[in-house]
């Protein structure tokens, strides 16, 4: 699709706030870079300071954040949580080509229809998506679709029934053009790693 097509942050737009565990801001059909892993993918050792941290920082940093707050937070939080994410903590049941190819599946059933899907990747132990939502469409009800699905097909072709995924997931807003290349080409880096992943991105971003 055109460029026009996207629908990138807009300041002057509403903006809807939503909590679970994470604080989450949608505007109707904009585009997201969304992350959401493994229950088991992050130690507790590795997380009990940085929940402070984060917690601290979002309370003295409200949202609508000008570009330099963002990137600040990018740095001390977006990034930190990639990169335990790609060390492969916990039990990576993504890396078994059935589990991956379920969420895969799950991902593109309603693409074209409830949203459109640019970019995606499936990691051992994480999913990150760029995707723009339909006019209508609530973002925490897509995603807890994706998770709710792959959870029960997982589970039931691993014989088990604990808790697949971590509960709540981390959501960027897309600013603009930039931001939206700077994302693709984050998601497709993946590939250059040793640990298995199923990347997709759309036919008109290859072209």
């Amino acid at each position: 699709p055109p460029w026009q097509a996207i629908r990138f942050f807009n300041e002057q737009a509403t903006t809807t706030k939503t909590r679970n565990r994470l604080p989450h801001w949608q505007q109707e059909g904009a585009c997201y870079f969304i992350t959401f892993r493994l229950a088991d993918s992050l130690p507790h050792t590795l997380l009990t300071g940085f929940r402070e941290e984060h917690s601290i920082w979002m309370d003295l940093h409200p949202k609508p954040w000008p570009l330099e707050t963002e990137l600040d937070f990018v740095e001390r939080f977006s990034r930190t949580i990639d990169r335990w994410l790609d060390q492969g903590h916990g039990n990576c049941k993504l890396a078994q080509p059935s589990a991956s190819r379920i969420v895969a599946d799950a991902l593109h059933h309603f693409d074209g229809k409830r949203y459109l899907i640019h970019s995606s990747v499936i990691m051992p132990n994480h999913v990150h998506i760029l995707v723009s939502l339909s006019v209508n469409e609530d973002l925490a009800k897509v995603v807890a679709s994706w998770k709710s699905f792959t959870s029960r097909q997982i589970n039931g072709e691993l014989g088990r029934d604990d808790p697949l995924w971590q509960k709540d997931y981390f959501d960027r807003l897309i600013r603009d053009k930039d931001h939206f290349g700077n994302v693709v080409r984050y998601i497709g880096k993946h590939t250059s790693q040793s640990s298995p992943a199923i990347l997709y991105q759309a036919p008109w971003l290859l072209e």
